[in-house]
């Protein structure tokens, strides 16, 4: 591995800046920084052994965006305590790429969901998500109405201020904060989550990711919203309907040791003290 280089992203944020020059001092000739921003340095991500990401799990989800279907695998660098994308910290970050460089790492895939919508006939949404598609009600709207049908079996239509639709990754984002389940990364499942539903009776539920899902909007929601991976809103149209199944492009994260994802989560949740 000893021609490879690496990418670095870097998150516009002093922190994030004074620890990629520290970085990219290190490494020399074995690393160049791509600006997600910039449509063109997509053609920078071949022959890279990895992207490093410097920031926040915002950073990270951006970054799994502007890869697309791109077989890059990405390493998280993170600054504090919020955050369960990012397992390698600041302080261990040397250590961190001595170890890429000497192939001493896990590759750990996470499963995106492909999200289309289609408006009278025509396509207008085909996009991958690694943590989740919401779709919510504008502020003083009425509740939504979201009907949901399950490989084309109608289950339910959620009255509730919106819908979340998560993968395992996602559901410690905002899934978890509307009171869904936590679920490893390796459960293969996609988590329906209604958000302050009006029955109480409709509770999150976990369904195989092999099932297609199906939502279509009732009532007149003139004022909702389609929102993926947090970054990317749509105005929905009263006659959309939105399909969601797992894609067929898995992200491919990096690891450092086995059980990186229980200390994240323990850390992140604050179980046993935090940080035993």
């Amino acid at each position: 591995m000893e021609n490879q280089r690496v990418g670095i992203i870097i998150k516009n944020e002093a922190h994030a800046q004074n620890k990629a020059r520290e970085l990219i001092q290190m490494l020399g000739d074995k690393c160049v920084v791509i600006d997600t921003r910039n449509p063109a340095d997509a053609s920078l991500l071949e022959g890279l052994l990895c992207l490093i990401v410097l920031g926040g799990d915002g950073t990270f989800l951006s970054v799994s965006r502007f890869i697309e279907d791109k077989k890059i695998p990405l390493m998280g660098v993170k600054f504090g305590e919020v955050g369960f994308l990012a397992e390698t910290t600041e302080e261990n970050l040397h250590e961190a790429v001595d170890a890429l460089f000497r192939g001493d790492y896990i590759l750990r895939e996470r499963t995106r969901l492909n999200i289309k919508v289609r408006r009278n006939g025509e396509q207008i949404i085909d996009v991958d998500v690694l943590n989740d598609a919401v779709i919510n009600k504008a502020a003083l709207s009425r509740l939504a109405s979201c009907a949901v049908y399950l490989d084309d079996t109608y289950l339910t239509t959620y009255r509730a201020d919106g819908l979340i639709v998560a993968t395992p990754t996602g559901s410690t984002a905002y899934s978890l904060a509307a009171g869904g389940p936590v679920v490893h990364p390796e459960v293969p499942s996609i988590i329906l989550t209604p958000i302050c539903p009006f029955t109480l009776t409709n509770r999150p539920l976990l369904i195989p990711d092999t099932t297609r899902v199906e939502i279509q909007l009732q009532g007149s929601p003139e004022h909702m919203i389609l929102t993926l991976d947090g970054q990317e809103g749509f105005a929905m149209d009263p006659k959309d309907k939105i399909y969601i199944e797992k894609s067929r492009n898995a992200l491919q994260m990096i690891s450092l040791e086995e059980q990186s994802y229980f200390k994240v989560l323990k850390t992140r949740l604050k179980w046993s003290g935090g940080r035993t």
